[in-house]
């Protein structure tokens, strides 16, 4: 007979970077599913955040909600621009008063993961990924940095060391990591010196349908900035003349819009259901970008699309590439981060036709492993695992006479 389920507690914090309008990705999806967790199992968490612009807007998930936050909400475009105050939000995070809760669970990017706890308190923390521009893309970030162009490059190389140091110091605070992804813990145990489980986060594929005929169009969806890497997409297509179509808005546009040749369309923002159609429609999902996980091209499968995307990083926990031989295929990776090997991966797909060999109903079967309910099953199995272990090491803490210094008359 299986073990008993140990009770999770009723007082229980769930924090996030920042609740804002401006910020809605798999982050989010994440928090909201956490918060779907507890509510489900009768607790509902106190909810903090260094800012909160949307527990007063009609129609959030959060709305009517109290969110603890920290100063940044009180200072200048604080809960718009947040990231404005980079230098500040370390202090900030810490500055949140969480002694009420005995289980505390973060979703952090940033600093989410760096709230103050007592060793009476567990602190669970899903990591989406160590801060990427503090570490292994700080060159990169400062190649494109226009305050870094304009003469303030060492300031900011000596803001992102502090941030560095920081960043590694507050790992050590938390009880038990939970990475999003293998590359993710990979790079916790590389920064921090830490091992972390590995849970995927929740995608939502019953919003997709795979069943619709297939155009010969390729698809491109994201934000336009620059780590997507969207520029080597439509470069690669440009060189084939193949149709592709790029979803997205950012600050990138303009540039890319520019570089767009004949075949290339650039829709700019559309609605959720339109990018649900596009994707139950097109030839592949084309991705260059170095994800921690990558929602997309997961959503991409749940509708039935291969994947076309760059082999590193978090596409390597979801796409199995059909080049390598993988068995059950459901797209193709390259190899190097450039338009050439993103053409060459394109060329060969296209002319060895390895979308007629992709079934749209075996990939949306693969897809299925990454729904919420998976999510939710596999979290709920850490949550109790590390809750039991908690209480068994404050029970033995309480009970060992070494631990209870004796008075000294």
């Amino acid at each position: 007979m299986p073990p008993l389920k140990v009770q999770l507690p009723s007082r229980v914090a769930l924090v996030h970077e920042w609740f804002t309008p401006r910020s809605v990705g798999g982050a989010e999806l994440v928090v909201q599913a956490l918060d779907g967790l507890l509510q489900e199992q009768g607790c509902s968490p106190q909810l903090a955040a260094l800012v909160d612009g949307e527990s007063t807007r009609a129609g959030s998930w959060i709305h009517g909600r109290s969110v603890q936050t920290t100063p940044i909400q009180r200072m200048p475009w604080g809960v718009s621009h947040v990231q404005q105050y980079l230098p500040l939000l370390p202090l900030a995070i810490e500055q949140i008063d969480l002694s009420s809760a005995d289980l505390v669970i973060s979703s952090s990017h940033l600093v989410a993961k760096g709230v103050l706890t007592s060793p009476d308190q567990l602190h669970v923390s899903y990591v989406h990924t160590p801060v990427r521009y503090a570490w292994d893309q700080m060159h990169a970030y400062l190649e494109r940095s226009a305050l870094a162009r304009r003469g303030l490059g060492p300031l900011i190389r000596w803001q992102l060391h502090r941030l560095r140091l920081w960043d590694q110091l507050s790992a050590q605070r938390v009880d038990h990591l939970i990475a999003n992804s293998r590359f993710t813990a990979r790079r916790i145990q590389k920064y921090w010196g830490r091992d972390s489980q590995v849970i995927h986060p929740p995608v939502d594929v019953d919003r997709f349908r795979w069943d619709r005929p297939r155009d010969d169009v390729y698809l491109c969806v994201g934000r336009l900035v620059p780590y997507k890497r969207v520029d080597l997409v439509i470069e690669a297509f440009n060189r084939l003349g193949l149709p592709l179509l790029v979803v997205g808005d950012g600050p990138e546009r303009a540039r890319l819009e520019a570089m767009a040749g004949p075949t290339v369309r650039l829709l700019g923002r559309q609605s959720q259901q339109q990018v649900e159609a596009l994707m139950g429609c097109c030839r592949a999902f084309v991705y260059a970008g170095l994800e921690d996980f990558g929602i997309a091209p997961v959503e991409a499968m749940a509708a039935g699309a291969p994947v076309i995307g760059f082999g590193r990083g978090g596409l390597l926990d979801s796409v199995r590439c059909a080049a390598a031989g993988q068995p059950s295929p459901t797209g193709v990776l390259f190899q190097e981060q450039n338009a050439r090997s993103l053409a060459d991966a394109i060329s060969w797909f296209e002319h060895s036709a390895v979308w007629r060999e992709l079934d749209a109903g075996s990939l949306r079967e693969w897809a299925e492993r990454f729904r919420p309910e998976a999510f939710k099953r596999r979290f709920d199995a850490a949550l109790h695992e590390a809750w039991s272990g908690h209480q068994q090491r404050c029970a033995v803490a309480a009970s060992d006479p070494a631990e209870v210094p004796s008075l000294q008359l």
